[in-house]
C-alpha cells in the first residue's frame, strides 16, 4: 500500500522571471511536499537564487503561478511560517547591531505590536543556543566571522519557530566548523518535521538529508529526483542525463559539472 501524498508546501507552475531584460527563468515547475528537504543545484547563473527569491516575492514573475501552503503568493501574508536565509554575501552588513538584535529581528512577526515578551526572548536564546551562538548574544555583529555571521542568520531565520526553511547557499564560504553546526541543526529542524528548500553549490554535509535534488540549466528544470550522487552511473564525471520533463531541445546535464 503506498504512502499517501503530502500536501504541496511551495508550488510553481510555469515560473517565468527576467532581471532586466534576461530570461532567467523560462517556465520552472517545482513542488515540495509537507516534510521534504529539496536541494536546487546547478551551476552560477543557471536561476536557483532567482528561483528562491522569486517563491518570497523578492523577484516578481512574468508568468506562472506561485502558491505557499496552498495560498497564492500574492494573498500570502502569514510570513512567520516562512525563515528564509539569504546568501550571507547579499545579507546587510556593517550594521551596528549585536548577535541578539539581529536574531530578535526574525521575531517580530510572532510579537504583539513590535513588544517584546518573555517568550520572545526565551525563543531568541533557544536559536542562538541551536546554533552554538549564546555566548556571543551581546558581540557586535561585525566582530564575528564568514561562519559565525552565518549562524546567526540561521537562528534570525528560525526564531519564530517557522514550518518552512528556505536557504540561499548556506554553507558558501563557511568554515568546516560551522558547517558541521548547521548540519546539525537543519538534522533538528528536519527531525521535528520541517520543510527546508537549499540552494546548494554542492551537497556536502547536508548530502545525507536531502531527499531530492531539482538541478536547473539556463532557467529549466533539467532533472528533479534523487541527488545526483545517489543516481548510480548519472553520478559519473560527463555522464549525460536529461530529466524526462526537460524542454525539447535542451542540452543535457553534465552531473560532473554540478559540484
Amino acid at each position: 500500500m503506498s504512502e499517501p501524498v503530502t500536501e504541496p508546501v511551495i508550488s510553481l507552475r510555469g515560473v517565468r522571471a527576467e532581471l532586466g531584460s534576461r530570461p532567467v527563468l523560462r517556465g520552472i515547475d517545482l513542488t515540495v511536499r509537507r516534510g521534504e528537504v529539496v536541494a536546487l543545484l546547478g551551476a552560477n547563473g543557471s536561476g536557483k537564487s532567482t528561483a528562491v527569491r522569486s517563491v518570497i516575492g523578492q523577484v516578481p514573475v512574468s508568468a506562472g503561478r506561485i502558491e505557499l501552503f496552498g495560498t497564492e503568493r500574492r494573498r500570502f501574508r502569514d510570513w512567520a511560517r516562512v525563515g528564509y536565509v539569504p546568501q550571507r554575501t547579499t545579507a546587510a552588513g556593517g550594521v551596528p547591531a549585536t548577535v541578539a538584535e539581529v536574531v530578535s529581528s526574525g521575531r517580530l512577526s510572532r510579537s504583539r505590536f513590535g513588544v517584546f515578551r518573555r517568550a520572545d526572548r526565551e525563543a531568541v536564546h533557544r536559536a542562538l543556543d541551536l546554533v552554538g551562538m549564546a555566548d556571543r548574544a551581546r558581540d557586535s555583529v561585525n566582530a564575528l566571522s564568514g561562519g559565525q555571521h552565518q549562524r546567526v542568520l540561521i537562528a534570525r531565520a528560525l526564531v519564530a519557530g517557522p514550518e518552512l526553511l528556505i536557504m540561499d547557499e548556506p554553507m558558501a564560504g563557511v568554515d568546516l566548523a560551522s558547517q558541521e553546526v548547521l548540519a546539525a541543526t537543519l538534522r533538528e529542524q528536519v527531525a521535528q518535521g520541517a520543510t527546508v528548500l537549499l540552494v546548494l553549490h554542492e551537497l556536502g554535509p547536508l548530502e545525507p538529508l536531502i531527499d531530492r535534488a531539482v538541478v536547473l540549466r539556463d532557467g529549466c528544470v533539467l532533472h528533479d529526483g534523487p541527488p545526483p550522487k545517489a543516481v548510480g552511473q548519472h553520478a559519473l564525471p560527463g555522464h549525460d542525463h536529461v530529466h524526462p520533463h526537460a524542454p525539447a531541445g535542451a542540452e543535457p546535464v553534465r552531473t560532473g559539472l554540478l559540484s
